[in-house]
């Protein structure tokens, strides 16, 4: 019967004497790796019970590439097809050129470049670019881009404070390339853990499980939305100088150190996962949403005249929302620390 790749076969034991025992492996696979009687294989027994049979002398993960035809796709949709491959693991990405398309083509392919981590032309001539990844999906530790993300946004909105303080807008004018970085650094995870959920080398490389790459994604993802709103508040700003300084004191100002201090409690028990610490900060965020509401509610129902009303209402949406993604970031190093404490009984 033939066996190849997703196929599964039952083989039992053989006692040799003593305390050991042997299982026969399936010849297909001995001849795709192209083994011979004495190779040595590494066994890893994983947490989830099995054992990883990998030859030693395996090479480096094969290639990933992928081929567009430009003239081939929809209108204005390579830069999204582009985003897809690099998000799908893909190494090598070769884009077929039409003359009468060349320049928007070539705009699309820049703001990829852009937009991502790694990726740079290889290669260019009138008829095909090819794009090349630099970058090795176990080199960047997920918890250092994480911390990174931390960094830009609550940088974003420490620069907001002081700009309420006072201080001159252009602390700001550099908003939407912090947001821009946030993003990139997002699809930059989620690219590796993709990669890492089919190569057992990056896995190991990058020390984590797959049930732990994927809750560092939605990490990753709760620090992206984050962004979003402080870069809202920073339009805000950026769009309505006259009203910063009255509203210097108002309640969502006043709530943001509060946020921060909890965010950063849930940021060091990434590593500690104290269950006491993450519980302690979600019940504070959970207090400023409750504020908040209240403050938004009061806004609606007694200063309706109020030429502030609806900044006020918008800064103080988003500093809520800070606060909701923040208790999902805290529910997901919850779910992380429970994960790990689980055990498996035959």
């Amino acid at each position: 019967m033939p066996f190849g790749p997703g196929e599964h076969e039952v083989r039992k034991l053989q006692s040799t004497g003593g305390s050991t025992f042997t299982v026969s492996l399936p010849k297909p696979w001995i001849l795709e790796q192209e083994l011979k009687a004495r190779d040595s294989l590494r066994v890893d027994w994983r947490p989830s019970g099995a054992l990883r049979i990998t030859p030693l002398n395996l090479s480096g993960a094969q290639e990933n590439n992928v081929f567009f035809d430009a003239e081939l796709l929809p209108e204005n949709s390579l830069h999204d097809h582009l985003m897809g491959a690099y998000i799908s693991g893909a190494d090598n990405i070769s884009i077929r050129l039409n003359k009468s398309l060349k320049k928007t083509t070539s705009m699309q392919i820049r703001r990829f470049l852009r937009c991502t981590r790694g990726f740079e032309i290889f290669e260019e001539s009138d008829e095909q670019i090819d794009l090349k990844c630099l970058m090795n999906a176990g080199d960047m530790p997920l918890h250092a881009s994480l911390n990174r993300m931390y960094l830009q946004v609550t940088s974003l909105i420490r620069d907001i404070g002081s700009v309420f303080d006072g201080e001159d807008r252009e602390y700001l004018s550099d908003a939407e390339e912090r947001e821009s970085e946030v993003d990139a650094i997002l699809y930059l995870i989620e690219r590796q853990v993709r990669i890492l959920l089919d190569s057992h080398l990056v896995a190991t490389k990058l020390n984590l499980s797959r049930t732990q790459a994927l809750e560092y994604t939605n990490l990753a993802r709760s620090l992206e939305r984050m962004m979003d709103h402080a870069y809202t508040m920073s339009q805000l700003i950026l769009e309505n100088p006259q009203i910063t300084r009255a509203l210097s004191g108002t309640t969502a100002l006043e709530k943001i150190p509060d946020w921060h201090a909890s965010l950063k409690e849930l940021m060091i028990n990434i590593r500690t996962r104290d269950s006491f610490r993450i519980e302690e900060a979600r019940k504070t965020l959970k207090d400023i949403q409750h504020v908040l509401v209240l403050h938004e509610q009061d806004l609606l129902a007694n200063h309706r005249q109020n030429e502030w009303m609806a900044f006020d209402l918008s800064l103080s949406e988003s500093v809520r929302r800070l606060c909701a993604y923040s208790r999902d970031f805290g529910e997901i190093l919850l779910n992380m620390k429970v994960f790990s404490e689980i055990r498996r009984n035959a």
